[in-house]
């Protein structure tokens, strides 16, 4: 491993500007009009729709696909929106092939599903060009809400409560909000700046004040926002990062995936983000293949994404895994980082005995300049006041903490899978119990 990280081995601008510009384009390209049509026209409008089913936000599918279909993309877009107000973003990042698209009918029939992700992109995009926000807000009810955390849950019910008639001010430590989508995504799922664009069009609905820069813990307190406020929401995030058991895993050339992908999310052309020549990517998830393909869409010769368990354990998903694959990722199941040394990162090969991960003492050792850890977050600045359960804020069905008037949801609180719509889904429904206390 380099004892510097902007050594020959890892490097930044590895490929001309051109080509990291063609490499970062758009994942899928927007479906045309006659593309939708046809699109839409596959759907079979299910009564009882098991896709809407399996969609955390519970949008109504057949009714937006018949409004596309019928010629009222705008209209589809508002159905949409109405159950998940970051449905632009959703449609882009969300694991369709594990949720809505994976119990279409057709999907089930033939293979080949209905192009729900794409379908609701088409609409939601249709609707943001026109500039014009779809719904309008109450009349001021008077009360005053904080949401901290300006990610996809806080967000949410940032919106959600505005629309009510509340007032809300949305704090986030960060200088800009977005949270995970504009941080933590790969930038080939949201190019041209789309994540502040959603941002700056939710946030014409009106009665949503924005300050950045005010860490919970740091700048603020609980106590002082409870003071303050009539409600508080939080939506903070996983802030910490799990640690890598690994001798020599604090060297240089050692870093976490999610700052690595955040500082590339900033970077206007890619060109200063440094990337090794051979690259390991430690985990099995979501993030760790957003990294794992950026490095080799940067130049990386050579790309391994080392996961501790066996394929079927893994949570990125089938499609997720096939494209990495298809970008020239190497992906070894069963193997654990065990050391660095001087030629490399020691990997040892693992396997399942009576339940219980177990290393069998065979050992590999891989060319590296870079590693990369996607090994999970950890929740990180909530106040000691509130209940944990399983590591996170714990809340009930509502998102109703163990203090009273502080509501969670997103990645902070326990409950549901860390995706983008379920975060999208308990914000909105966190901030209609907040909506009902506040008012009752």
């Amino acid at each position: 491993m380099p004892s510097d990280p902007f050594t020959p081995g890892i490097a930044a601008g590895r490929l001309p500007a051109a080509e990291i510009a063609a490499n970062f384009s758009d994942l899928h390209a927007p479906l045309d009009d006659h593309a939708a049509l046809v699109a839409a026209d596959r759907c079979y409008f299910c009564y009882d729709a098991p896709c809407m089913t399996a969609c955390p936000t519970s949008i109504d599918i057949p009714l937006f696909i018949r409004q596309i279909a019928t010629g009222t993309p705008e209209a589809a877009a508002r159905t949409i929106l109405s159950q998940n107000i970051l449905g632009g973003m959703c449609a882009r990042v969300c694991p369709t092939e594990t949720l809505c698209e994976e119990v279409c009918v057709r999907e089930v029939a033939e293979g080949k599903p209905v192009l729900i992700g794409q379908l609701q992109r088409y609409a939601t995009d249709r609707l943001m060009k026109q500039r014009k926000h779809p719904f309008s807000r109450a009349s001021n009810s008077g009360k005053r809400v904080a949401v901290v955390g300006a990610g996809p849950a806080g967000l949410a019910a940032a919106h959600r409560l505005a629309m009510k008639g509340h007032s809300v001010t949305l704090f986030d430590a960060r200088s800009k909000g977005g949270g995970l989508n504009e941080f933590g995504i790969a930038a080939y799922k949201t190019p041209g700046g789309f994540a502040q664009a959603e941002l700056d069009w939710l946030l014409g609905i009106g009665g949503i004040a924005v300050d950045y820069g005010k860490r919970l813990g740091g700048d603020m307190t609980l106590a002082g926002l409870q003071d303050a406020f009539d409600a508080v929401f939080l939506g903070i995030g996983l802030g910490g990062v799990n640690a890598l058991a690994m001798d020599g895993g604090n060297r240089d050339g050692v870093v976490d995936a999610v700052d690595w992908i955040g500082a590339m999310r900033q970077s206007a052309d890619k060109l200063d983000i440094p990337v090794g020549r051979n690259v390991v990517v430690i985990g099995g998830g979501m993030t760790a293949v957003d990294a794992a393909v950026q490095s080799k869409l940067l130049g990386a010769e050579t790309v391994t994404m080392a996961y501790r368990r066996d394929k079927a354990a893994m949570a990125a998903s089938g499609f997720e895994q096939d494209l990495a694959a298809s970008k020239g990722v190497r992906i070894l199941y069963n193997m654990a980082p065990k050391a660095l040394t001087a030629d490399g990162i020691v990997l040892v090969r693992t396997e399942t005995r009576g339940g219980k991960l177990v290393e069998t003492g065979e050992t590999m050792t891989l060319s590296a300049d870079q590693v990369l850890r996607a090994i999970g977050q950890t929740l990180a600045g909530a106040p000691d006041v509130l209940a944990l359960a399983g590591g996170k804020i714990k809340v009930d069905a509502v998102g109703r903490s163990s203090v009273a008037g502080v509501w969670a949801g997103g990645d902070c609180a326990s409950g549901g899978e860390d995706l983008t719509v379920t975060a999208v889904a308990e914000g909105r429904d966190a901030a209609e119990d907040i909506h009902a206390h506040l008012m009752q």
